[in-house]
């Protein structure tokens, strides 16, 4: 029963939430080894965004991230700035297909 109740109030917090969107972001730099997941991490929990971050072979770090265009706006700029350790050169970012997470997580590399 409370399957269903739970369902019923997803579907609504995802109604009033329409302008929800999913961006991938691909951050190069000095950013592996540095803590950079652990920050993304933090950051986004801190925003209310969902999603996920990995390492990637080629040394930079990519960010799956759902959240508003002003949740989204707002991790830009935390990721161009990065901790204290990194160093980050670009961060690029396009849209992708909405993902349907309510948690942000570190995943495993590449």
């Amino acid at each position: 029963m409370d399957n269903g109740r739970d369902a019923g109030l997803k579907a609504r917090s995802t109604e009033s939430m329409p302008d929800l969107e999913t961006r991938r972001f691909v951050i190069s730099g000095r950013v592996q080894g540095v803590g950079f997941r652990w920050f993304v991490e933090r950051e986004a929990a801190q925003l209310g965004v969902s999603g996920w971050v990995r390492n990637c072979e080629d040394g930079d770090v990519e960010v799956m991230a759902t959240g508003s265009p002003d949740q989204l706006r707002s991790l830009r700029a935390k990721l161009q700035q990065g901790p204290r350790a990194a160093r980050v050169d670009h961060v690029s970012d396009s849209r992708a297909p909405l993902l349907e997470t309510s948690s942000f997580q570190i995943k495993g590399a590449f």
